[in-house]
């Protein structure tokens, strides 16, 4: 290995290129159900949404916007328009490449479901249900229930309803619905019909649909020296090297799964949290009550990250290029970001104009702070030129694998 990366001082920073050994394996019928699921708006409160339509392949399992519409909108992708939905969604839809792999702990852009001392942690606490196969299956659990995003207002079904109260109870009539629906009889004869047999087979299907495996950077640390073209080998360099980029993006996942401050601009709807007055997302914070963790967020990982813009826990940024810019300078980026470039829906409604907060001088001296008191200031100690960017995107496109075509992907455009 050292060999191939002679460039780099410290040849012991490259991970293992990552593997099918790294995932699970899965009966082929349970990923077969698990497909028909995710694309089945069955599970959704109003039977108008799945988990497809935020996740879409053709858009790298996004949905090509900085904020999507969840619950209550029409159409797909970037075409995705309001209809009866109210807000735009608070985060960015994450993609699912690699979700599955065995070394995650920790899933959502704050971390709020993650692997601890053997058991999930989850939001749903005493709540979660038993016999779950995966970290992957515990987090597909909680965005049926959330009402901006599959189960709508208590008014307007019995899901959302119950799920104010009681997680257990919604998640029990989405299973009777799919128990009582004829195509899932045939694919499930011997299989108990419970919310955990849906998840289980819902990340059954996403764990083995998106590996991002035997991308040209996994081969070329198989031994492939002719793998990268030579810009990609250049930004692989500065990537291990002056870059910096490895300090959090580290290991197989290409991500040290932990929560960092990078000033990223502040707008949409916020995950507000509770008794919070301000509409606002201040990341981990939310999770752990800990002022250390505000404005942090989970080092995304980055195979297939060329195909999943747009960038940021808010998809602040919409290309590569402007996304490794920040991180170059974190502060200069802040203070002079504007939202002309920001890939919304269309905002007819002047109330959901998502850009209040960019004007609150004392929301963004503490997103300011936050990133000064971090130790990103040390993760990130060079300033790229473009010529630098160049190479670097180089790499960060080696990490690719193919977009699945329309037509495969079983999104109606």
């Amino acid at each position: 290995m050292a060999g191939l990366c002679a460039g780099i001082t410290q040849a012991q920073d490259l991970p293992k290129p990552l593997m099918p050994s790294d995932f699970r394996q899965y009966d082929s019928a349970q990923v077969a159900l698990g497909k028909l699921l995710f694309f089945d708006p069955l599970l959704s409160g109003n039977r108008n949404i799945s988990c497809a339509t935020c996740h879409n392949p053709t858009f790298g399992t996004g949905d090509g916007l900085a904020l999507g519409i969840g619950e209550g909108g029409i159409g797909a992708g970037q075409d995705r328009q309001f209809g009866t939905a109210k807000l735009l969604q608070s985060r960015n839809a994450p993609a699912l490449w690699n979700l599955g792999a065995r070394q995650v702990r920790r899933l959502f852009h704050d971390g709020r479901v993650e692997l601890k001392g053997g058991r999930y942690v989850t939001p749903a606490g005493g709540q979660l249900p038993a016999g779950l196969n995966s970290l992957l299956a515990a987090q597909a659990l909680f965005p049926l229930i959330a009402r901006s995003e599959m189960a709508g207002g208590a008014e307007d079904n019995e899901i959302a309803e119950a799920a104010q109260d009681n997680a257990q109870k919604a998640w029990g009539l989405i299973a009777g619905r799919v128990e009582d629906a004829a195509r899932y009889k045939k694919l499930m004869p011997n299989v108990d019909v419970n919310i955990s047999s849906i998840v289980n087979a819902i990340a059954a299907y996403v764990d083995v649909e998106f590996r991002a495996i035997n991308t040209a950077f996994d081969l070329y640390l198989a031994g492939d020296p002719t793998a990268l073209t030579d810009q990609a080998r250049a930004g692989l360099e500065l990537f291990y090297g002056p870059a910096g980029c490895s300090g959090c993006h580290s290991g197989s996942l290409l991500s040290d799964q932990r929560f960092h401050a990078l000033a990223v601009p502040q707008f949409g709807p916020g995950l507000t949290r509770r008794f919070d007055p301000i509409a606002r997302d201040v990341g981990r914070m939310a999770v752990t009550d800990d002022l250390a963790d505000a404005y942090t967020f989970r080092t995304p990982f980055l195979r297939n990250v060329a195909n999943t813009a747009p960038y940021g826990h808010n998809g602040a940024f919409a290309t590569l290029r402007e996304m490794l810019r920040h991180h170059s300078d974190p502060v200069g980026s802040f203070t002079s970001w504007t939202p002309d470039k920001v890939t919304l829906p269309e905002l007819h409604n002047s109330a959901r104009y998502p850009f209040a907060l960019i004007a609150d001088d004392i929301e963004n001296t503490r997103i300011l702070n936050a990133f000064g008191k971090s130790n990103a200031g040390a993760v990130l100690p060079m300033q790229l030129s473009e010529t630098d960017i160049s190479k670097l995107v180089a790499f960060l496109k080696a990490l690719s694998v193919p977009a699945v075509p329309l037509q495969q992907s079983g999104v109606t455009p």
